[in-house]
């Protein structure tokens, strides 16, 4: 039994608390507030394929350390999953990785919408959380860039009740925006090459088949004024459409390629400063329903590549929490807000049963973020250098307690 005494609850008051274990534990928790268990909705943990960027054994550390005990881990591998083959095999390599480190992380896995194996869709609905489709090309060569199969992923995830996720950037805009940047060697031109049109045309197309068949869909990573708009007129009409954001989106914006160069290169893009300001607003009025790390590991070698060479992406999960509670310190967010964002939304809109699983937090806790102290595999941080307060004490994941301190 893991029995956790005084702890605070976000409202003030104290609890105790017993959660059914092998481990005989005791935690004073005083001065220590209780999470539930974080769900990240969104990671690419690069299993199978791309080890050398990220695997299991040092991800779901990652995942530990951030407080997160569940994760949605992305179809863009090598191979990607876009087969219930190759998704039953991606499930066996992940269990077989996480045995070996004895981590039970809860994990659930999005299954890739490929034009050519359609007819998988419906036999994985019980195996997946949901299908990932890229309207436009991103890491790897998952893509539905024709209106035909994009209708017919919405078709068939309606009949058989499965949400769709959209990485949402049109794939004909950004065509012709990299016609007009072609020769260009300037990170910050990515902004300009993917700019808010590329995302604005994605989101109505995709609002357009949920419209049309009544699709629960998912907006992953939205980054733009235009998008929070258009989901809450979505919203207002009864539509089942849903809105995550990532920390950089929230924390970042277009000025850090001067400091990060090729580590700021992410899709969709970093946006100008005014949308930071928009996204907590969509946070607080409640047109954003959860935050995904989006973590997206590449080493320090390949994002130090030339614009064009340079893959998109940046690890972030271990750092989504402390970013939100020096948030909350700022006045910016509050903890009932950060709760939605990182477990009680993710379990709604995707009717996940209810854990055991908690966290237990140093609310006051300030700590730079050193990216040789991190634990995922790519060791780089788009915030390292920078003093976040508020971390992870413990973290208890289906009747395991792991100590952070």
């Amino acid at each position: 039994m893991i029995s956790i005494k005084n702890a605070l609850l976000i409202n003030g008051k104290t609890t105790d608390l017993d959660i059914s274990s092998q481990q005989d534990l005791e935690i004073n928790a005083e001065g220590l507030t209780l999470f539930p268990g974080l769900i990240d909705p969104h990671v690419h943990f690069r299993t199978p394929g791309y080890e050398y960027k990220e695997d299991w054994h040092t991800a779901a550390r990652a995942a530990i350390y951030g407080g997160y005990t569940t994760v949605f881990d992305m179809p863009n591998t090598l191979p990607p999953t876009i087969t219930a083959n190759l998704l039953a095999e991606k499930k066996a390599l992940i269990d077989s990785q996480l045995q070996q480190i004895d981590i039970p992380l809860r994990y659930h896995l999005f299954f890739g919408a490929d034009k050519n194996h359609l007819n998988q869709l419906a036999q994985v609905k019980n195996d997946c959380i949901g299908i990932k489709v890229f309207m436009g090309c991103s890491t790897g060569n998952l893509v539905i860039d024709d209106d035909e199969s994009l209708d017919a992923v919405f078709k068939i995830a309606a009949e058989n009740n499965m949400l769709v996720a959209v990485h949402a950037e049109d794939e004909e805009r950004m065509y012709q925006r990299k016609q007009a940047f072609k020769d260009s060697k300037h990170y910050q031109d990515h902004s300009q090459i993917r700019d808010e049109e590329v995302a604005r045309l994605a989101v109505e197309k995709a609002l357009a088949l949920t419209r049309k068949y009544g699709t629960r869909l998912y907006i992953l990573h939205l980054s733009t004024m235009r998008e929070l708009n258009l989901v809450k007129q979505a919203k207002e009409q009864g539509l089942p459409v849903y809105a995550e954001i990532t920390p950089h989106h929230l924390f970042l914006n277009d000025q850090a390629y001067a400091q990060l160069q090729g580590r700021a290169v992410v899709n969709p893009p970093l946006r100008a400063p005014e949308h930071n300001a928009q996204l907590l607003q969509g946070i607080q009025s409640g047109i954003i329903d959860t935050i995904g790390s989006d973590h997206a590991p590449h080493t320090i070698a390949e994002k130090a590549k030339p614009y064009g060479e340079c893959p998109s992406g940046m690890p972030g999960i271990e750092t989504t929490l402390p970013l939100l509670l020096t948030a909350y310190h700022q006045g910016l967010l509050n903890l009932d807000q950060i709760l939605n964002l990182t477990s009680k939304r993710v379990q709604e809109i995707f009717k996940l049963p209810a854990t055991t699983d908690v966290i237990l937090v140093d609310l006051n806790k300030s700590m730079e973020v050193i990216p040789s102290q991190l634990k995922t595999k790519c060791a780089w941080s788009a915030f390292a250098g920078q003093v976040l307060q508020g971390w992870p004490q413990y973290t208890i994941v289906n009747g395991r307690c792991f100590d952070l301190r």
